[in-house]
């Protein structure tokens, strides 16, 4: 597996454009940080970001995973990227002559996405625990450690698109398409969702069908976080509004991205397979 790993690194290594957008997809994850360094002063109105709870443990934990599950799409491109150089520059014809099976090729591109996923979330591990130590009101061992469902549910979230997004490299092998493919199916997903909600279903139920859909069920892991700082619940308390939303992550949402990421890598495997390379 190492070996495998090392091809796949030395590959990514060589690319210039993957380097460019790997280096700037953690920095990004970094950016979050700056977050707490921005204030607010226009004449009577001044607060300070930090303040207003956003990096409290455990709160942070689903903040943070929320947020910076955006910055995915940067290593998306890249995955999707990586796909498409092997058929253009033909190192998959390569790889395959030089006793590499199609087995072993399809299992170094998934540890790959396994080391984005692991190498992100520890990151994310590390830049939360030190934003929450230094802005966190709560600072107790049994509180900082809470809620890390959050954080199993960021790095599921995450294989489970980096797999899509292989899936898609494999099957359209130009990475702008792909791309492209991968806009498309969130908006099928979304005119799905409408169809259903006007001629069959209420709107839970229309809920719980989207759920079955990959990127809706990735989606559905971290739930939005906002409307759960104490800020915006005491304000809607005195506009007499209640707020009662369920922001965990539950079992049988990381098991039906789980079912989707089995799905993407068999069907890679099977599709590398199938063809005449």
């Amino acid at each position: 597996m190492i070996r495998l790993l090392q091809i796949e690194f030395i590959k990514l290594w060589n690319n210039r454009s993957s380097k460019v957008l790997i280096f700037s997809y953690f920095a990004l994850l970094t950016s979050i940080a700056f977050v707490a360094a921005i204030k607010f002063d226009i004449g009577p109105i001044k607060f300070h970001l930090a303040d207003i709870g956003i990096f409290n443990f455990p709160y942070i934990w689903h903040f943070n995973t929320f947020i910076t599950a955006f910055f995915k799409l940067f290593l998306a491109i890249v995955i999707v990227s990586m796909m498409a150089n092997e058929y253009s520059n033909k190192t998959i014809k390569q790889n395959l002559i030089d006793g590499l099976s199609k087995k072993e090729f399809i299992l170094s591109k998934f540890l790959t996405v396994l080391s984005f996923a692991i190498v992100s979330t520890i990151f994310l591990v590390i830049v939360s625990l030190i934003l929450g130590l230094i802005y966190s009101n709560y600072n107790e061992f049994s509180i900082i450690f809470s809620d890390l469902i959050f954080v199993l549910a960021f790095f599921v979230k995450l294989v489970g698109f980096f797999s899509f997004c292989l899936l898609l490299g494999i099957l359209i092998k130009r990475s702008a398409f792909a791309l492209g493919f991968l806009i498309l199916w969130q908006i099928i997903e979304g005119l799905f969702r409408g169809l259903i909600r006007w001629k069959l279903f209420d709107a839970e139920t229309t809920e719980i069908v989207m759920g079955f859909f990959p990127l809706q069920s990735m989606f559905n892991l971290i739930k939005e976080p906002f409307t759960r700082l104490d800020a915006v619940q005491t304000v809607a308390n005195q506009v007499g509004e209640k707020i009662t939303m369920n922001y965990q992550t539950h079992w049988y949402e990381i098991l039906i991205v789980l079912a989707w990421t089995a799905i993407f890598i068999y069907s890679s495997y099977a599709l590398l397979k199938k063809r005449d390379l």
